[in-house]
């Protein structure tokens, strides 16, 4: 009969690693256990250490569930630094992500920590956003609205802040930028605004916020126009050519920046160019001058070779019978089109030269 082996003689030649993740394994499944080390550790302060452990088994890729360690662990830091705070809640979010807990519970785990934990400044949605997935993000944003509405006070501030990161991690730029928003306009806020509109592709609108918001007052109009010129250069679009005309314009130099801006649309793409050609358009329309009205009629003409070349000629045509319809008692601007050789909307041929 084969005797027991000696097991504390095995264990004392295992190394401290090995042993822990053999302690923590059997604490996972034995809360009394779990409960006990957690509370020596804290009695006798060694956060650090216990922090440090749990760190390394996560790193090692241990298939232990460490989620509920990690949990007790944060709930029981009282009176810890902010380092060991963020840490411990850090370790936490990994333990979740490789073993998601009910994104609801979890959801809910997390506004108790945001609104009932005063000494922490705050938590990363971010780090959890895989384990809530789109159900506990949205219980999340339940609560967070409904909080929003609140008279103003602590819990809709940090409300707001929960919002602000929901909106991020959903990739809701609308909600984001409201929120942005309502911020003091400082320059961290706009540089915000900016990357948050770049990041959504809508390269124009931070392009135009950027010439407004990032260049100081007080700097000289020549510097000015050539930082709109080459913010220009950069993403020709309807927004950036408004900015250099809006720079130009007060010291007499539009019509150059304006034929230069032209010329080089026309030889970029025509999808670039069209936005803007209409823009040009309507803006001369606008001035309400036979000359005027005369050079309207030769820029469409030039925005109808552009949707040619797009491919877009039928966009064309319906953008005429707008513009027509629009405008159609301009008749000094029907015979312009007409004397342009511009096909007119067939509902509208009949009215010029009456």
């Amino acid at each position: 009969m084969t005797s027991a082996p000696d097991l504390r003689a095995y264990l004392r030649t295992l190394d401290a690693e090995t042993l822990a993740e053999l302690i923590l394994e059997e604490a996972a499944r034995d809360a009394r256990l779990r409960r006990e080390l957690e509370l020596r550790a804290l009695a006798q302060g060694k956060v650090g250490p216990v922090l440090d452990t749990l760190q390394r088994l996560l790193d090692s890729g241990t298939q232990a569930d460490l989620t509920p360690l990690a949990r007790r662990m944060v709930d029981g830091l009282e009176g810890a630094s902010g380092a060991e705070l963020r840490r411990a809640l850090g370790l936490y979010a990994r333990a979740c992500a490789s073993h998601p807990p009910d994104p609801v519970r979890l959801a809910d785990w997390i506004l108790g920590v945001a609104f009932n934990r005063p000494d922490w400044s705050g938590i990363d949605l971010t780090a959890f956003a895989g384990a809530l997935g789109e159900p506990g993000l949205a219980h999340l944003r339940s609560i967070v609205d409904r909080v929003r509405t609140e008279r103003a006070g602590k819990r809709r501030d940090i409300a707001r802040r929960l919002a602000e990161q929901i909106a991020e991690i959903t990739g809701d730029v609308e909600t984001l930028l409201a929120i942005l928003a309502t911020k003091p306009p400082t320059p961290e806020v706009n540089l915000r605004i900016i990357r948050v509109l770049r990041a959504a592709g809508r390269h124009g609108e931070a392009i135009a916020h950027a010439a407004r918001t990032i260049v100081p007052a007080d700097r000289p109009r020549a510097g000015v126009l050539a930082l709109r010129r080459a913010e220009f250069r950069r993403n020709p679009c309807a927004a950036t050519y408004s900015a250099l005309r809006a720079a130009a314009e007060p010291v007499g130099r539009w019509p150059d920046e304006q034929a230069a801006a032209l010329e080089l649309l026309t030889a970029r793409e025509p999808a670039e160019a069209i936005p803007v050609y209409r823009l040009h358009v309507e803006e001369l329309i606008e001035r309400k001058d036979s000359a005027c009205y005369r050079e309207a009629a030769l820029a469409l003409r030039e925005l109808r070779g552009l949707h040619r070349r797009a491919d877009t000629a039928d966009e064309f045509t319906e953008y005429l019978a707008e513009l027509v319809e629009t405008h159609k008692r301009k008749t000094r601007l029907l015979v312009e089109l007409r004397n342009a050789r511009i096909a007119m909307p067939r509902r509208r041929a009949a009215t010029i030269g009456a």
